[in-house]
């Protein structure tokens, strides 16, 4: 590279390499330094307490609690998604006439704020006993009203979580699958069809399915990794003038009122978003492994 070619190169890449050094990796190595130390009401503490805050943490009921809240939250949200999003793209990918204008109405919603779409769930379509939409069609089919996010047994607020972000992330996937069904090889369906493949279940099961091995995997890690991060909707929906309620709390929620909370627990918190970050690095790599990501079918 020449020098002015370098002089370019940093003018255009070098401010953006600052913001994120500056704002990404200068907090996060300030987050694990702050684990260290006993650090209330304080981002420049002097008490050194070693791996204290981690043995706190991993004793703390709450925030165990909380990671069985994500497990309880991906146990729904991913295989809803997949399935959702999967069936999107091949419906719009059969069509003929419209595709690009069903491709944007199915992909809108994945450029609506997190906050906002929470929002319109818990004050137009779950709002309190007597309003709302869900409400609304109870009435007519003679149903009571339900108190949507304060009812835990049965635990009705997982209906509104769920949909509400089953909403705002199945047109992003649905991109996702559709460009992997395009790479598919028509003549694969062609074959299938001289061969006496009935068209559904068997061609999507035998031929579908796996060529889109690669997307599936993809699909799958990101939509574990953004349920570790479920923030928004969770404290949008649930909280309210009195508080947050001591159930459904995801594991930033625990850390949000952890480390900014009445305690404000700066060194704890960093512990827990360490042990965080940890957690969501083994899944990763496990779920990678065991779905043999970057593997062909040769490798042995």
């Amino acid at each position: 590279m020449s020098r002015r070619n370098a002089f370019w190169f940093w003018v255009f890449v070098g401010p953006f390499a600052l913001g994120l050094a500056l704002f990404t990796y200068v907090p996060l190595l300030w987050s694990v330094a702050l684990s260290f130390f006993d650090a209330h009401n304080t981002v420049t503490p002097t008490h050194f307490v070693g791996l204290h805050n981690y043995t706190a943490m991993l004793r703390d009921d709450a925030f165990l609690d909380s990671l069985r809240t994500f497990l309880v939250f991906t146990a729904f949200i991913v295989p809803a998604t997949y399935v959702f999003s999967l069936s999107l793209a091949l419906m719009v990918n059969r069509l003929r006439r419209a595709r690009a204008f069903f491709r944007s109405v199915f992909f809108l919603p994945a450029a609506c704020s997190y906050v906002v779409a929470a929002l319109v769930w818990k004050m137009s379509l779950f709002n309190g006993v007597r309003f709302g939409l869900a409400n609304t069609v109870l009435g007519w089919f003679g149903g009571d009203p339900v108190a949507w996010l304060s009812t835990t047994d049965p635990p009705w607020y997982w209906l509104v979580i769920v949909t509400v972000r089953l909403w705002l992330q199945a047109g992003f996937y649905m991109i996702l699958f559709l460009a992997g069904l395009q790479r598919i090889d028509p003549v694969l369906y062609e074959a299938a069809a001289v061969d006496g493949a009935r068209p559904g279940w068997t061609v999507l099961r035998h031929i579908t399915l796996p060529q889109l091995r690669a997307t599936s995997v993809a699909v799958v890690l990101l939509l574990v990794i953004n349920a570790f991060q479920a923030f928004d909707e969770f404290y949008n929906l649930l909280s309210d003038a009195r508080g947050y309620p001591p159930y459904a709390r995801p594991p930033l929620v625990y850390l949000y009122y952890t480390a900014l909370g009445q305690g404000q627990n700066l060194g704890l918190g960093s512990a827990g978003a360490v042990i965080l970050a940890l957690v969501i690095a083994v899944v990763t790599v496990g779920q990678a492994r065991w779905l043999r990501l970057g593997r062909t079918d040769t490798d042995g």
